[in-house]
């Protein structure tokens, strides 16, 4: 199987400029991506079961991934939540499928926002990590 293009782009051209750049002295100093957590809350999984399904099923498609129910930890009344309860899913995305992923996301998803500005800086915490939320998941083409 073939490097997916980005991982190749990362090694063979951002890698060296960024080495050059800010002079590091390894190539193990330069920052990379490690991994991409995928999250999605289902307030509707608390009354209707089969929504947790669907949702594992279209991140399961947007990944590529087999994704996973999420579990309430605790009981919160006010919400009719209770411990142990499948609220969300998740998938955790890494290697040749994040390169591909991210990939997908940059080049394919993102520009088909709505009036799409970029993303925000403001998503970057101070460990590196970022964080981007998406509204419709219809900016993901659906494989047929």
């Amino acid at each position: 199987m073939a490097n997916p293009r980005l991982k190749d782009k990362y090694q063979k051209e951002i890698v060296p400029a960024l080495k050059e750049k800010f002079q590091y002295k390894s190539v193990m100093q330069v920052p990379k991506v490690l991994k991409i957590s995928i999250n999605k809350g289902i307030g509707a999984g608390v009354a209707d079961k089969k929504a947790v399904d669907t949702g594992v099923e279209e991140l399961t498609t947007i990944s590529g991934q087999k994704a996973v129910q999420t579990i309430a930890k605790n009981s919160i009344s006010n919400f009719k939540l209770r411990e142990g309860m499948a609220i969300g899913a998740r998938v955790t995305l890494r290697g040749d499928r994040m390169y591909e992923f991210i990939d997908r996301l940059m080049n394919v998803a993102l520009p088909r926002v709505r009036d799409f500005k970029g993303i925000s800086e403001k998503g970057f915490d101070g460990r590196g990590n970022y964080t981007l939320g998406v509204k419709e998941q219809i900016i993901f083409r659906r494989s047929a």
